[in-house]
């Protein structure tokens, strides 16, 4: 097994930090990684936001789902949907771009995703954990003044970096589903009520002896379905694709 196949199995979320810096070479080059991503037509239709300012952080901490961990993080970098770019250059010279759709935002957080996942390899090869922070989607108005964020620009992925604790390294990672629940040759396969059960528990066992299907289901939904932060993330996302809303 190569390095890069290694890393990328091994990697997994960094959510407590030592206090060791990120050197200026080792974010410059995370950075470029990011550059470097795959994009369609070349376009790059995504920014970044490098949050320095330890203010903005602690606020992100708190807006971001309470979370304290993300203000102790020694690299902040935010990937925002943006076509304003395109659309200025594009005016600049006389023509007349109608306003971006639904399929535009899609498309450009798919590249805005791909910049940010090479982020986290080049980092977990330089030894740097990172998270992903799914909640910089929620709090709409609050994040738009935060960030200085313009119409049609959306924040759509939000990482935290720093280096991995001892007992965040020493962390079992949690274990995934199985390809055959998830990998469906040519055609989509619907799974039956039993093929369901047998997906979460052939994964629920392996990172606890006492998995039971019904209990970790009912507390998973409890914690992560019927709760205030999910309401918010659909509120605050319905409000950003009307900023897409086309012509």
């Amino acid at each position: 097994m190569n390095e890069i196949i290694e890393s990328l199995i091994s990697r997994k979320s960094v959510r407590s930090f030592t206090n060791q810096e990120i050197s200026k070479d080792d974010k410059k080059l995370i950075i470029r990684c990011a550059l470097e991503a795959p994009t369609g037509g070349n376009q790059m239709p995504y920014s970044i936001l490098d949050i320095t300012d330890p203010k903005v952080l602690q606020a992100l901490s708190e807006s971001c789902d309470h979370q304290p961990f993300i203000a102790t993080a020694k690299m902040c970098l935010i990937f925002c949907v943006d076509l304003t770019k395109w659309d200025g250059a594009l005016k600049s010279i006389g023509l007349n771009p109608k306003k971006p759709g639904p399929g535009s935002l899609l498309l450009s957080s798919s590249d805005a995703f791909i910049a940010a996942q090479n982020t986290v390899v080049a980092a977990w090869s330089l030894g740097i954990g990172s998270c992903y922070i799914g909640d910089i989607l929620e709090q709409y108005e609050f994040h738009k003044e935060l960030l200085g964020l313009p119409a049609t620009v959306v924040p759509v992925a939000m990482l935290v970096f720093g280096y991995p604790t001892p007992q965040q390294k020493d962390r079992k990672k949690p274990a995934r589903f199985a390809p055959e629940y998830v990998v469906f040759e040519n055609k989509y396969k619907s799974l039956n009520q039993d093929e369901l059960k047998a997906m979460f528990t052939q994964r629920g066992e392996k990172d606890n002896l006492d998995y039971n299907y019904q209990d970790w289901l009912t507390a998973f939904f409890k914690r992560k379905y019927d709760v205030d932060f999910a309401r918010e993330m659909q509120r605050s996302v319905k409000k950003y694709f009307e900023e897409f809303d086309g012509d």
